[in-house]
């Protein structure tokens, strides 16, 4: 009360102080809103648990495997290494692929082309033997082969084939079953 009377004896207006507290107020109010929200979003995660360590996520640009789920933000750790400290708030009001939250089997598809006189009943065969033959593809879903467009070059077939550990990663496999297409089609 005295600094206020002081200040008043003094002549400095104090229309001007509660403009500046009330200005403080709403910047302080606005800066810990952010931080508020992604708290609520860590409890909103860790509650429902919609994700869990160890699953397969996509947010945004952000790709890999959950490590760490904390109140303010979560860990996402990628193939390649890099760890991406991901706000909770991303992951609740945004979409999210969880490609392991109901089951850890993902498909994928590779493309090859080949000649227009080859018999296309017979490629799909060896195609699908030679995707069988990789060793990360599920046996218990068995892959599938089609022709699937007429290229300029030649006829361009599809091969999906599902794998049960996508965090061992996508493109060794892919690699895999590409490379037992190869030595197939040469033999």
């Amino acid at each position: 009360v005295a600094v206020l009377m002081s200040l008043s004896l003094v002549g400095i207006d104090l229309t001007v102080l509660s403009v500046f507290g009330g200005a403080l107020g709403v910047g302080l109010g606005l800066g810990l809103q952010k931080i508020a929200s992604n708290y609520v979003s860590g409890f909103v995660i860790l509650l429902d648990r919609s994700l869990t360590i160890g699953d397969m996520i996509t947010v945004d640009k952000y790709s890999g495997k959950v490590t760490q789920i904390n109140t303010r933000y979560t860990v996402i750790q990628s193939l390649d290494g890099v760890e991406s400290i991901v706000p909770n708030e991303m992951l609740v009001s945004g979409a999210v692929q969880n490609s392991s939250l109901s089951s850890s089997m993902v498909n994928i598809s590779t493309k090859v082309s080949v000649a227009y006189d080859t018999d296309v009943d017979f490629v799909v065969q060896l195609l699908i033997a030679a995707a069988l033959s990789v060793e990360r593809v599920v046996k218990d879903s068995p892959p599938s082969a089609y022709l699937t467009s007429f290229g300029a070059d030649g006829l361009d077939m599809t091969v999906n084939f599902w794998i049960n550990d996508p965090q061992n990663g996508r493109g060794s496999v892919t690699s895999d079953v590409n490379r037992a297409i190869w030595r197939t089609l040469k033999e």
